[in-house]
């Protein structure tokens, strides 16, 4: 299989025996069905979220749907299938999401898209982002994903990820008095039904050009799927079929949380929660001060319970493959190129309004021009930290 970020499917001789892998399966089911039911507590909203979060690992985990990766391999090799699925994704979500932003409400509960200002900070952010995923391997779904599927070290990138985007809260107001304009959100500004039709075409268009830019390389060869043996969830999933499941999970979190799918707010809150614990005073942060997420349970924030369902779904993939497979040896420049790379992540993508996920996938769903500003600013990051990746030696 093809791996979305950086050694998640490594050689079958570190793969863990059946019988513990049969064992985590047990132990991940145990997990959904005790967190579903705990999670209740919080209203059978955090219940299902948290079920869709696992829904949303497995799906990464068996596509190997990776941001990062497939920006790398269009930049170097003209390799556009990873770009292909995404703008598959994006299309089909936003048809999905046009509706509904457009009622407004569903089942009474109001929604609304991701959407953010266009500015320079937003531009910063999303320029440094580019630039810490190419060095921290992963994205920050990817980063998650890869650790329930055994990849360890990047818990080296989630902890830089969380300080970054955490330091990046503090200094929030440094960046708010750069020019920005009102969030603009075609769907508004343009009726919906024109805003899904130009997204559409714009979409159709981008692939034609990948299409034609492509084909002055030789094509990259199809790589076989891997063998089924327990059905739908032991095989390897085409990445089509990962950005179609994407799609369809965040139509059904916004559906069900009111908001799009999203991932550095979690990150960002867990960080504040244990500085409180060291010590830090939030009345110092003009972000943070009188923010009742800090005071609420972890477990009562919609994005936090989603990132905890996405690394158990991970896990759970992984083990009913076959698969799981514990990874542990890294170079010292791959641990440093990982430290800078989650840091710089972080921070970019706090100030940019999210990382590929909510400034990217669930914006341009959304129809708000920040996100198209957002992947162009990305992808300028992109193929700078891909130069800098030999100086780690990062393949």
């Amino acid at each position: 299989m093809s791996s979305g970020v950086e050694n998640i499917h490594p050689s079958e001789s570190r793969l863990l025996p059946p019988r513990p892998q049969k064992l985590i399966v047990a132990i991940a089911i145990f997990f959904f069905t005790a967190g579903a039911v705990l999670l209740s507590e919080f209203g059978w909203r955090q219940s299902v979220l948290f079920l869709i979060g696992g829904l949303l690992g497995i799906s990464l985990y068996h596509s190997s749907f990776g941001f990062a990766s497939a920006y790398r391999k269009l930049l170097l090799n003209k390799d556009a299938r990873g770009i292909y699925a995404q703008l598959l994704m994006l299309a089909i979500a936003t048809v999905l999401f046009a509706p509904v932003l457009a009622a407004g409400k569903v089942f009474g509960q109001e929604v609304t898209g991701a959407i953010a200002p266009v500015g320079i900070s937003g531009a910063i952010g999303a320029f440094i982002f580019g630039i810490g995923m190419q060095l921290g391997g992963a994205c920050g779904c990817g980063t998650l994903y890869t650790i329930g599927g055994g990849s360890y070290t990047m818990l080296i990138t989630l902890l830089t990820f969380c300080l970054g985007a955490f330091w990046a809260s503090l200094t929030r107001h440094l960046w708010a008095s750069l020019p920005k304009t009102e969030p603009i959100v075609l769907g508004e500004t343009l009726g919906w039904t024109g805003a899904v039709v130009l997204q559409l075409g714009i979409l159709l268009l981008l692939a034609g050009l990948l299409w034609l830019w492509s084909q002055t390389s030789k094509p990259a060869s199809a790589e076989p799927p891997s063998p089924v043996g327990l059905g739908f969830l032991s095989g390897s999933w085409s990445i089509f079929t990962g950005g179609i499941a994407l799609a369809v999970l965040n139509w059904l979190t916004l559906i069900i949380s009111g908001e799009p799918w999203r991932i550095t707010w979690g990150f960002a809150l867990w960080t504040a929660k244990i500085a409180i614990v060291f010590g830090w005073n939030p009345s110092t942060s003009q972000f943070w001060d009188g923010d009742t997420a800090l005071s609420d349970s972890v477990f009562a924030d919609v994005t936090s319970v989603m990132n905890l369902g996405i690394v158990l779904g991970a896990l759970l993939a992984a083990a009913l493959a076959g698969k799981l497979t514990p990874q542990t040896q890294v170079s010292p420049s791959k641990i440093f190129a990982t430290l800078i790379g989650g840091l710089i992540m972080g921070y970019g993508a706090f100030t940019a309004f999210g990382c590929n996920v909510s400034a990217f996938f669930s914006a341009i769903a959304s129809t708000s021009l920040h996100g198209w500003v957002w992947i162009i600013c990305a992808l300028l990051g992109t193929a700078i930290g891909i130069k800098l990746r030999p100086l780690f030696h990062l393949s």
